[in-house]
């Protein structure tokens, strides 16, 4: 236990555990602990969903879940707001963690058959959709479009001033219209009768297929960008979790007004580096699946494989124990 109370390790556990789930939902059918070696018959006939934005959504939710779950904040009322839905299993993976996802969904249950459960049905006929939908527990908007989570969040915070709302807005996103216009709230929330906002910039670099625009800028610019619409920028590498944690804990002592925090991870990160040659981690080809012939091709079945492991989930979890964070 480490400063506010908060054991840093845990985190890191909590992320790699949600990681290793979303990369079992976009890709597994079976063998969802990996018992045994790989094969293709494991993997999903359609491989339909988003990579590249994940680790970051985990490293978010961890990072604040944490925050607001100690004990020193733990009665506060906490909300999540995710911009970029299409990064669905990983929001997925952390409701299911957290047992939110069994509130709603009784075959959710946190053990092996809820893995099994999860990740077999997720981009699935009759299961569940690739991007955040209102079926899923706590969502209020649609995970397809992108830009209107900052303004989503505001409304959310309106005349509440018991709420901390935490809104992730993707890089991408961040390039829109409305993502922009939204920006333009914060001089209308200066009041107690209004529940707090944090917006954090999840700056991984590239869209679907190109770098973003805010990416490219120097870090002296886009901080002025943000001061410019009356925000105090705060910047945070993903990786420091005890960063990450201290940012928080200024963001609520009030030592900086109308925080706005800016969070570095690379695309795709703790995936692979490359696949048939390409760069692929902290590339645009990190958006959706990155391992697209993982049904028929043996050298990237063997990558997806050894990315599995890399997460070592066997010590995260067990069919004796559950989940051991």
């Amino acid at each position: 236990m480490f400063g506010l109370g908060i054991d840093y390790g845990r985190i890191k556990r909590r992320v790699r555990a949600c990681d290793y789930l979303t990369v079992a939902q976009l890709f597994l059918k079976d063998n969802f602990l990996l018992e045994r070696p790989l094969s293709f018959d494991d993997i999903k006939p359609r491989l339909l969903g988003h990579w590249g934005t994940c680790h970051g959504i985990n490293v978010a939710y961890a990072n604040l879940k944490a925050f607001y779950q100690n004990e020193y904040n733990k009665n506060d009322d906490f909300q999540f707001i995710l911009g970029p839905g299409h990064g669905f299993p990983a929001l997925q993976a952390n409701l299911f963690i957290d047992g939110d996802l069994l509130k709603a969904n009784p075959k959710a249950k946190r053990n092996l058959d809820g893995i099994k459960y999860i990740c077999k049905n997720f981009s699935w006929p009759d299961g569940f959709p690739s991007h955040a939908s209102p079926m899923t527990p706590g969502v209020i908007s649609e995970g397809g479009e992108l830009g209107y989570a900052l303004g989503i969040a505001y409304g959310a915070a309106l005349g509440h001033p018991e709420r901390n709302i935490a809104v992730l807005i993707g890089d991408g996103e961040f390039e829109t219209a409305t993502a922009l216009s939204s920006m333009n709230l914060v001089k209308l929330f200066g009041t107690e009768k209004n529940g707090k906002v944090l917006p954090i910039l999840h700056l991984n670099g590239y869209k679907i297929s190109a770098p973003t625009v805010y990416a490219r800028k120097s870090e002296r610019e886009l901080m002025s960008l943000i001061r410019g619409f009356g925000y105090t920028p705060i910047v945070v590498d993903g990786d420091d979790t005890e960063g990450f944690q201290i940012a928080l804990e200024e963001t609520r002592d009030k030592a900086y007004e109308n925080p706005f925090i800016i969070m570095k991870t690379a695309k795709g990160e703790t995936g692979p580096e490359y696949v048939n040659g390409k760069k692929v981690e902290g590339n645009f080809l990190a958006h959706q699946i990155p391992l697209k012939e993982a049904k028929t091709d043996k050298e990237e079945l063997n990558i997806l494989e050894n990315w599995l492991k890399s997460y070592h989930f066997e010590e995260l979890f067990n069919e004796t124990e559950g989940f051991t964070l």
